[in-house]
C-alpha cells in the first residue's frame, strides 16, 4: 500500500524529499519503498518505473 503511494506521487513528479514531507515519512524510508518498487517492477530507475506505471495504469 505505502509503495503505491509512493509511486504514485513519483508520477507526479515529486522528489524524495517532498514524498517524505508529503507522506510523513523520512527520506531514508522513501528511499526504501522507491528501490522496492524497481526491484518488484523490474526496472532499473525512476524513469523507467514511471513509465512503467502509465503504460500499464498502476495508478491513478
Amino acid at each position: 500500500r505505502r509503495e503505491h503511494e509512493v509511486l504514485a506521487l513519483l508520477v507526479k513528479g515529486m522528489s524524495n524529499p517532498e514524498i517524505a514531507g508529503q507522506l510523513f515519512i523520512s527520506r531514508a524510508t522513501v528511499k526504501v519503498h522507491i528501490s522496492s518498487i524497481l526491484s518488484k517492477l523490474g526496472v532499473s530507475s525512476r524513469a523507467e518505473a514511471i513509465s512503467l506505471a502509465i503504460q500499464n495504469k498502476l495508478v491513478r
